[in-house]
């Protein structure tokens, strides 16, 4: 299963639900919206593999979306549309899609262009300092943490602790080298304060979301486990 975030922007509710069925079966996480001016919000907001953008869109047509998108966000696009006409294939590759399919298309096709995409984009989210585990983003440049594009709030000691462990991911990490790389080599605390924020991780994350992330290794320390 891929976990790649996949958000289709396309006002026809059938198709954009065919869309995401097909999709969350090839293992992709979806997410849709059905006008222009929402998917451009969503599309800025969160963080997303590669987007599937209709042209003909309520209240901001799909090129202007893609207009906008492309001042702040290098993300794959693939235009969708029953417009044939070359000049609107042109002006899309213009201003920044990645690739351009006519409706109706064969959804094997559609799915084959967005691998192709994805593998042209496999270091975006180094290049964007973003770090991934299951649906769980950290975003260091901007200092956020998301769950499908929820917010979750942390404080900086939360969110260090987080980074290390996500940047650690299916490693065993003891308390005493979290300690190290999260308070500092100075601290002289007791190591119970690692077990007090590992709670509250895990109250605004797991708990939360019903997702277990981090496990504890008795005698050992905590991992954040990707499954």
């Amino acid at each position: 299963m891929s976990g790649q975030r996949i958000l289709i922007i396309e006002d026809e509710i059938k198709i954009a639900r065919f869309l995401e069925l097909e999709l969350i079966y090839e293992g992709y996480i979806v997410s849709q919206c059905h006008d222009g001016r929402e998917g451009l919000d969503k599309a800025t907001s969160g963080i997303f593999d590669l987007i599937l953008l209709d042209i003909m869109l309520p209240s901001l047509n799909g090129l202007e979306v893609l207009r906008r998108l492309r001042q702040v966000s290098a993300v794959p696009i693939i235009m969708l549309t029953a417009k044939d006409e070359v000049m609107d294939k042109v002006m899309g590759l213009d201003i920044g899609a990645n690739d351009y399919m006519t409706k109706p298309f064969a959804i094997e096709e559609l799915l084959a262009r967005i691998r192709t995409a994805l593998k042209k984009t496999p270091i975006l989210k180094e290049i964007l300092n973003i770090l991934t585990i299951g649906e769980l983003t950290i975003d260091l440049d901007q200092h956020m943490v998301t769950f499908k594009n929820n917010h979750i709030e942390l404080t900086k000691t939360e969110f260090d602790l987080l980074k290390f462990l996500i940047e650690n991911k299916n490693i065993v990490l003891s308390r005493n080298k979290i300690i190290d790389i999260v308070w500092g080599y100075e601290y002289m605390g007791d190591t119970n304060v690692v077990d007090v924020y590992i709670r509250y991780l895990r109250s605004k994350i797991d708990d939360k979301f019903n997702k277990k992330f981090i496990h504890t290794v008795r005698g050992v320390g905590y991992l954040l486990k990707d499954e």
